[in-house]
This record gives C-alpha cells, sequence and structure tokens, in this order.
C-alpha cells in the first residue's frame, strides 16, 4: 500500500506532462517512457495533473483513465500527487477518491479561480475538505497569478489549523519570498505544526527558496536531476556549489517561464531526450517555428558546453 503524503515530504517533486500523439490522442506508450526518465533522474516524487499536465484540457474520464494508468506504472517506486482542482466540488471528490483507490498519496487543490475575499477562499476549503473526509492528504496551491485568488499566511493558518490533512504548500506566489519565510516561521513545528513547503514558478527562484527554509521543488522543468542535485547539495550544506550549479540551467529555465509558449519548448526538450515521441500540446496551444527551433538549439548547446566545462573543471580539481 502506498505512504500517505505528510508533512515530512521534502525533495523533487516532477511535475510530469501528459503526453500526446500528434492527434492530440494521449500517447499510452510515451507515458510510461515519461515516468521511467523521470525516475531515472532521481526525483522524490511526482505530481500529476497539474498546470504543465494540460489537466484543463483532459476530459474527466480521461483524467480520471491518466491517473490510474500512471499509478500502475508507478508502481509504489515514489509517492504521486494527483492534482483534482475543478470548478464542481462533485467532479473534484470524484477524481480524488479514483486517485486515491489508485494509490495516489495525496490530492493537490488551488482555490476556485477568481475568489474575492480570503474569507471566500477558507470557506471554499472548509467545504471541499468537508466532502473529501479528513483521511485524504492535501497540497494547497497556492498561484494566485493564474486563479486570482490571493491569500495571506494569516488566512492559509486558518486552514492549517482547522485541517490537518493539509500538509504541504505549493508555494508560487511571485513576488513571495517574504511569503515563504513567514510561513517556515510560522509552521516550524514548535508554535504550530510542520508544513512540507515546496516551491513552483518553473524553478526561477529555488536558491532563494531554499535558503528560506523551502523542503523541495515542485515543477516541472525538463532536466529534474539539477533540481535533484541542487536539493542534495542544499541539504549537505553547499549552498554556493549547488547555486553555481543552478545558475548554468538558468537561461533555459527562464525560456521555458515564457507564458503560453514554455510548455511547448519543455516538449520539445522532453522528446530530444527520448522521454516521449511527440512534441505535441494539446488544441488549443504553441507550436514551435523554425526560429524558435534554432534559439532552443542555441541555448541547449551553450548547455551542454558549460556543464562539459564545469566537468572539466571537476576533474582537474581531483587531480
Amino acid at each position: 500500500m502506498t505512504a500517505l503524503l505528510n508533512a515530512s515530504a521534502k525533495g523533487v517533486y516532477t511535475i510530469s506532462a501528459t503526453p500526446f500523439a500528434e492527434s492530440g490522442e494521449i500517447d499510452w506508450a510515451s507515458v510510461d517512457t515519461l515516468i521511467e526518465f523521470y525516475l531515472r533522474c532521481g526525483v522524490a516524487g511526482l505530481t500529476i495533473l497539474g498546470m504543465m499536465g494540460e489537466a484543463q484540457k483532459l476530459s474527466d474520464e480521461e483524467s480520471v483513465q491518466f491517473t490510474r494508468h500512471y499509478l500502475r506504472r508507478v508502481d509504489g517506486r515514489v509517492p504521486v500527487i494527483v492534482g483534482v482542482s475543478n470548478p464542481g466540488t462533485a467532479n473534484l471528490v470524484k477524481l480524488s477518491r479514483a486517485a486515491m483507490d489508485a494509490g495516489a498519496c495525496g490530492v493537490m487543490i488551488a482555490p476556485l479561480t477568481g475568489l474575492k475575499t480570503e474569507s471566500a477562499i477558507v470557506a471554499y476549503f472548509d467545504q471541499v475538505i468537508a466532502a473529501l473526509g479528513a483521511d485524504v492528504p492535501v497540497v494547497y496551491q497556492d498561484y494566485p497569478q493564474s486563479t486570482q485568488a490571493d491569500i495571506s499566511v494569516e488566512s492559509f493558518l486558518k486552514i492549517v489549523d482547522s485541517h490537518p490533512g493539509v500538509v504541504m504548500f505549493k508555494h508560487e506566489d511571485c513576488p513571495g519570498l517574504k511569503k515563504l519565510s513567514q510561513l517556515r516561521q510560522a509552521c516550524d513545528g514548535s508554535a504550530r505544526r510542520y508544513v512540507s513547503i515546496l516551491v513552483g514558478n518553473g524553478g526561477l527562484y529555488v536558491p532563494q527558496e531554499l535558503n528560506r527554509g523551502a523542503d523541495g521543488i515542485m515543477t516541472g522543468f525538463v532536466y529534474p536531476e539539477m533540481l535533484v542535485e541542487v536539493c542534495s547539495l542544499f541539504a549537505a550544506g553547499k549552498a554556493n556549489e549547488a547555486e553555481d550549479l543552478f545558475d548554468l540551467y538558468l537561461p533555459l529555465v527562464r525560456h521555458e517561464q515564457q507564458p503560453g509558449f514554455g510548455l511547448a519548448v519543455r516538449k520539445e526538450i522532453l522528446r530530444r531526450r527520448g522521454a516521449i515521441r511527440s512534441a505535441t500540446v494539446r488544441a488549443p496551444g504553441a507550436k514551435l517555428d523554425a526560429g524558435d527551433l534554432d534559439e532552443l538549439d542555441h541555448l541547449l548547446a551553450r548547455l551542454t558546453a558549460r556543464l562539459a566545462a564545469r566537468r572539466d573543471g571537476r576533474k582537474r580539481a581531483v587531480a
């Protein structure tokens, strides 16, 4: 039986892409190869049906089918969180139950888009968690740039105090470093129970976020092995070395974060790395043209050269 998500969760939980064939149908063979790719990269866990997973483009039936297939393939090797956000509470609960029955470790929920007040957000989570049941571990996804639903630390703490099943905070507010620090201080395991904090935003601010007490990273950057190594170096007290490594990838991290375009870039790199067969983004979605591909060639060539120089430098240091 898969262990349930709890507040001790840390490390890299990669947000999985959803592979599509050029026809737009789910490419099940690529789902399998993508999972094995992520696991080879050493991730601590996986998150499916997030925004990078194009969850909003899947039917309810496809979401359940994808979840069951994914969890069967992972087969308990790492914990899997399932994004279940949905305008309809009944649909949210249905997918959550299917996910937990299939072996998910927990579910991720964002506030309804456009909730105008913090009290409305708190009330929404009261309602949703009552419908889910207290035994389902919940990740609160804080991404107001998308949901337009802003919550302060003080209001989130009301949810923490009322619902022990909320065990993780997915931090994506921007600017949000001060918010992260305030939340880490408030939920430090002494004054209040500990809550795991994993960070997103494409990984743009990982060194600063880890320095401020984040437990790990939940994003879809296509070199998850870099994020794994950065987390390990930070945990070992080698923050400068971790930041040096992160800096090598920063141009690509930044390039991937272009709204409405970055997912197509990510899928193209996943295709080039052999993780999926097609870089198709389900319609409506961006498609890279010749100029975009040339630009990506240049970025990846520079990254390859800089990584080779890093390896050479480490060899010389050992010699």
